[in-house]
């Protein structure tokens, strides 16, 4: 695959974006404008932008009666999605057993009026952990929702406090009997180091893990011509053309990434977010989509690879209510361009539809 973006180049990228945020500051399209209802909640996470260092205090052993403690650093950069109604924070913490990576992912949706909050942790990929939800009350946010921890329901919740202030700062709790009471098991505290935000640094790891470089071509800054089928799975071949743009930044040291998509489909023009992770047990790549018009759910992902220039990524979903299998491909990789297509496939892959081709030119 292609080299990881030369450094001048990632540079420009960054002088490009929006402060503070992943959105392009060219050509920004006036549906961009938040819808009234939403406007308010486009900087809700404005003061968390930038670079962060972070003091992490974690209990050691979680609903076990612990008051041991361990402390460690860490360092955080966030940007805007969804311009402005999401966020990706991707994270280095380094644990006293050894460094990790991790990144959240949060998105608000007008119709509940709320933010859901998911979390990838470098160590497991694989798995994108189940949401909270909430939101803020002036300089205090909550987020709550539910989980299993070592075979126990269990509900979670996030705070976030003094969001405003110089020091912003983050607890987790669990609760064992349905948030009556809580253990606070994690707290965060973030001294900021840059208003505006770059990527953290890659890993560089003494023995590479094999494919993990595959998706080093897609950072940066991209316009992009879309052609979608205008009917899917119905036998047409009416298509409708449409420009759009991305801006792509590296996760978890380079073996993921997310990037922020601008779709002006005519009449009806909307953001998402694709989320990338490598598995490193199998090498394969998984890639998921947070559509902008559905924002409290994530799409089941496609997993695939690489071979001989194409990439190949197969998944189980449902499209109008039935089940279908979807497959991406990517091709016609350059360091300035590539291809995507999406393709269904109603009997079980024995035949697929193109449905979706998107042309990318680099422009940082």
């Amino acid at each position: 695959m292609p080299p990881f973006l030369p450094l001048p180049n990632r540079r420009r990228l960054l002088e490009m974006m929006v402060m503070g945020g992943g959105a392009m500051a060219l050509g920004r399209p006036a549906w961009a404008q938040i819808a009234d209802g939403s406007a308010a909640h486009a900087r809700d996470w404005q003061w968390l932008v930038g670079n962060w260092d972070v003091r992490h205090q974690r209990l050691k052993e979680r609903l076990a009666g612990s008051d041991d403690w361990a402390e460690f650093g860490g360092k955080s950069a966030c940007w805007t999605t969804l311009g402005g109604l999401g966020t990706i924070d991707d994270n280095i913490l380094d644990l006293p057993g050894g460094e990790y990576r991790g990144f959240g992912i949060r998105a608000f949706d007008p119709a509940a009026g709320a933010w859901s909050i998911w979390w990838v942790d470098g160590r497991d990929p694989t798995v994108i952990d189940p949401p909270v939800v909430g939101g803020f009350d002036g300089d205090a946010g909550v987020f709550t929702g539910k989980d299993r921890f070592k075979g126990r329901d269990v509900d979670v919740r996030f705070r976030w406090h003094d969001v405003h202030g110089p020091r912003p700062n983050w607890d987790q709790g669990l609760s064992t009997d349905g948030g009556a009471t809580w253990e606070i098991n994690w707290r965060n505290y973030f001294t900021r180091t840059a208003a505006a935000p770059t990527p953290l640094p890659l890993l560089h790891d003494s023995a590479p893990v094999p494919n993990g470089r595959d998706f080093d071509f897609l950072v940066g800054a991209w316009k992009v011509r879309h052609r979608r089928l205008k009917q899917r799975l119905a036998g047409s071949d009416a298509w409708i053309d449409f420009d759009g743009t991305l801006v792509n930044w590296p996760v978890l040291g380079g073996r993921g990434n997310a990037g922020d998509n601008v779709m002006n489909f005519p009449g009806a023009p909307f953001r998402g977010v694709g989320i990338r992770t490598l598995d490193p047990a199998t090498g394969e790549w998984l890639s998921w989509w947070l559509d902008g018009r559905n924002p409290q759910a994530i799409a089941p992902p496609v997993r695939g690879g690489f071979k001989d220039g194409i990439g190949t990524f197969i998944g189980d979903d449902s499209f109008e209510g039935r089940p279908i299998r979807t497959r991406v491909l990517w091709s016609r990789i350059t360091p300035a361009s590539a291809r995507w297509e999406q393709a269904f496939s109603a009997d079980g892959g024995l035949s697929w539809e193109t449905n979706w081709i998107s042309d990318f030119e680099r422009t940082a």
